[in-house]
């Protein structure tokens, strides 16, 4: 499965395949390696996650694993997501405290520049759930809207700036 599939999300696709067929098996190979999209198509039921630039023997390992039950990830991905899980990507205190981690997250996303439904789509959600989400943002920070909560996020760190 590749996660650019023109108009379809590979995330959205991937996670109607395998309600239609629960047992089938499918391998993410994808150049997108940031962490969205790895913990997305996981979450969607992915196997296996692969980037592009992958060996042949890469490619047939994972192949092989996926079709035998087990979960793979390539080696760029895996260390990046120990990383990830281990939480050695937060230095320092949480930004905004008052948020749910599921609300920073939506935050984060924001302050990157992401509309609802590239968010719905990262995050494996209904567009609804961000909109809802968004907006318990915009009250727990007491802002009057999503540009003005942009601004705040990235002052403190978010949003990859």
């Amino acid at each position: 499965m590749d996660l650019h599939l023109g108009a379809d999300s590979g995330v959205e696709t991937t996670r109607e395949l395998l309600r239609r067929w629960p047992d089938l098996r499918i391998l993410v190979v994808t150049m997108l390696e940031d962490d969205e999209s790895v913990v997305a198509s996981v979450r969607a039921g992915a196997r296996g996650y692969l980037l592009k630039g992958a060996t042949p023997a890469e490619v047939e390992r994972a192949v092989r694993a996926v079709a035998n039950g087990e979960i793979i990830l390539g080696p760029q991905v895996a260390a990046q997501a120990v990383s990830y899980l281990s939480g050695a990507r937060t230095t320092g205190p949480v930004p905004f405290p008052e948020l749910t981690d599921r609300e920073r997250e939506v935050l984060d996303l924001v302050a990157r520049g992401y509309d609802n439904t590239t968010i719905s789509r990262r995050l494996v959600l209904s567009p609804k759930t961000v909109r809802n989400h968004v907006a318990n943002v915009l009250t727990k920070l007491g802002v009057p809207s999503r540009a003005e909560a942009l601004i705040r996020a990235r002052e403190r760190g978010l949003g990859g700036v």
